[in-house]
């Protein structure tokens, strides 16, 4: 048992390269990436930062599928907003593209199930809260295989979406247009209001086979 909790406690410190993830965010600035919409991301202290919104910031050199999406963040307070948007078919010309042509994967532990943390916004419920309390960090994996979307959230599979499964009616407009997305696409980040502050320290992507 010791040398499982050792193992495990290695596993848990080794950097990104060493788990196969390649960092898209370099600690720095925002190379790479672009911003549209209100608001703004700035570089804190080596993390991202979201400032005001709604906005987007995506990453435009190049579109993912069939990999690994990671990104490690913390939230100031318990209902702060934003979301990890992916299989964005275009370069998005304003941020509610990106929301009514991708999907985004909620971060906001004050939803209920279809609008929680992990959760495909509206699209698909998660199955259990898996976020940590403000101020700790949260590890995000998405998983995008074909048409396959899985969330696991600090560890523990919440979702698992097919494209192509039933989903509920649109409640409001704001809500995502239903409709098939692509296997690939551009993935981004949300900055969503002033009152919301995320902080992002890793997003990283593993191809997969």
């Amino acid at each position: 048992m010791i040398r499982l909790l050792a193992a495990f406690a290695l596993s848990a410190l080794l950097l990104p390269a060493q788990q196969g993830f390649r960092p898209l965010f370099n600690g720095k600035d925002l190379a790479g990436w672009k911003h549209v919409g209100p608001g703004e991301f700035v570089v804190e202290n080596g993390m991202l930062k979201t400032v005001g919104g709604m906005g987007l910031l995506y990453y435009e050199k190049e579109k993912f599928g069939n990999s690994v999406l990671r990104v490690v963040y913390s939230t100031a307070t318990d209902h702060a907003n934003s979301g990890v948007i992916i299989r964005l078919p275009e370069p998005p010309p304003d941020p509610w593209y990106a929301v009514h042509n991708g999907y985004e994967v909620q971060i906001d532990a004050g939803g209920d199930d279809w609008h929680s943390s992990g959760a495909i916004y509206s699209i698909s419920k998660v199955s259990s809260r898996q976020q940590k309390p403000k101020g700790e960090w949260n590890v995000m994996d998405i998983e995008l295989r074909g048409p396959v979307t899985r969330v696991t959230l600090n560890g523990v599979l919440v979702n698992e979406y097919r494209e192509g499964s039933p989903v509920p009616p649109r409640k409001m407009w704001y809500e995502p247009v239903r409709g098939p997305r692509p296997d690939a696409g551009y993935i981004g980040l949300q900055n969503h209001d002033a009152n919301s502050t995320v902080y992002f320290r890793e997003v990283s992507v593993k191809p997969l086979p």
